[in-house]
């Protein structure tokens, strides 16, 4: 019997450790889940790996993620969930859209739902994202399917 637990607790162990995906193979979608879960849970540093050259701005990464935990707590930013909906890809260019229910201090103290706009490019064969956007009102029929459309939540 303890055997059988020790193989147990240590498959559990390492089911708890495994490896994130390898940036090399998340789709322009996966990569933008990936990115808010990380925000989501404060894990810069894994955000870090996820985005441009571009939104890095030169930073190496402890400074990075040190500015990005200084703002999010300074703002009171709190992920409560997202939904990603398919992207379109045009060559090395992928915009993927993105329900967001969120709070913070400043811009959505209500915390009202905010359609965004994930722009993603590949750097070296793997996509980062790159810039994100809200979605003005009259462009989100065009990022959005209808409501009911079959798209599950991606969290």
């Amino acid at each position: 019997m303890r055997a059988s637990i020790a193989v147990v607790s240590l498959a559990l162990a390492l089911a708890a450790t495994a490896p994130v995906p390898a940036a090399e193979t998340l789709s322009p979608e996966e990569t933008v889940k990936q990115y808010l879960a990380a925000l989501k849970a404060g894990n810069f540093d894994r955000a870090y790996e996820l985005i441009s050259k571009a939104m890095k701005q030169g930073k190496d990464k402890e400074v990075w993620v040190k500015e990005q935990k200084t703002g999010m707590a300074f703002a009171d930013v709190k992920i409560f969930d997202f939904t990603v909906y398919p992207g379109k890809v045009e060559g090395d260019v992928a915009h993927v859209p993105n329900v967001l229910s969120s709070q913070d201090r400043f811009v959505n103290q209500l915390g009202l739902t905010e359609y965004e706009l994930y722009t993603l490019v590949k750097e070296n064969g793997v996509w980062k994202v790159d810039q994100q956007i809200i979605v003005e009102p009259g462009e989100v029929p065009k990022w959005f399917p209808e409501k009911g459309g079959g798209t599950a939540p991606s969290h």
